[in-house]
């Protein structure tokens, strides 16, 4: 059975976070947070594993010895590493939450980044202070019902003429920028070609690629953000004949992404 997941905060959190500092054996008090997620609301007891997370790829096993004090003992620490082919996800704002549903299911998949962008159809516009920490609380919450030790990384929200950079960016690198358009005239299945030659790369010379997908508001990618897009390198394509909401392009694209990567 796989142990439940929580992550904890560096900053907040008194538990060492690195694992040079941590042996089998030992004994840790839970922070609060932890305390009250997983003995107050899930009812946790002595003797139940579950595994603690700094969200940047350390894992610690351990098991409840003193649940009444929020004790645990450590069973096992590792880190694990990142993928080498990084998948990431450039989500264009949306509104009634369909571009947080779209992140949350990204983190479930695998995602390993998250890029807001401020669309030129986007209705929804990005509050800095608010709109982050609601993208960040919707990210860890996956990241922990995925049971991830890496919580995708937020980056800042960008504009589309900073997306055309990033593409002109990522042709130099040796990354892959897909944008999903509903007229587009390539397919799926060129993309797949193209993912499985970066990704033999990847392994070849060790060097981290990222496969970016973007994807539009409720209005769709206007001709004219396309067009930049598809200049500056990008690839267009279309992912089938129906039409996919905000919501689930994403994640459906990363499904297939993931599965001919083999993370899935």
């Amino acid at each position: 059975m796989t142990n439940p997941l929580f992550l904890l905060n560096p900053a907040q959190d008194d538990v060492p976070v690195n694992s040079d500092e941590l042996n089998t054996g030992w004994k840790i008090t839970l922070p609060a947070s932890v305390r009250r997620h997983a003995i107050q609301a899930m009812r946790m007891s002595d003797g139940d594993e579950l595994d603690l997370s700094d969200g940047r790829g350390l894992r610690i096993r351990a098991v409840l010895c003193d649940a009444a004090n929020a004790m645990a003992e450590v069973l096992e620490v590792g880190r694990e590493p990142q993928p080498v082919t990084r998948l990431a996800l450039v989500q264009a704002l949306a509104k009634t939450g369909h571009d947080e549903q779209a992140i949350d299911m990204a983190t479930q998949i695998g995602v390993d980044t998250v890029i807001p962008w401020q669309a030129d159809r986007s209705i929804a516009k990005w509050k800095a202070g608010r709109t982050d920490k609601k993208w960040s609380q919707t990210l860890a919450a996956a990241t922990e019902q995925s049971r991830r030790a890496w919580m995708p990384e937020l980056a800042d929200c960008v504009t589309s003429r900073q997306i055309v950079a990033d593409c002109r960016r990522a042709c130099v690198h040796g990354d892959l920028m897909i944008v999903l358009h509903q007229d587009a005239t390539d397919t799926w299945d060129g993309i797949e070609r193209r993912v499985r030659a970066l990704a033999d790369q990847c392994l070849e010379d060790g060097r981290p690629r990222t496969i970016s997908v973007m994807v539009g508001p409720e209005g769709g990618i206007s001709d004219a953000e396309v067009d930049m897009f598809k200049d500056a390198g990008a690839q267009v394509c279309v992912l089938g004949s129906n039409i996919l909401r905000a919501s689930a392009a994403g994640p459906v694209a990363l499904s297939l992404l993931s599965r001919t990567l083999g993370r899935i």
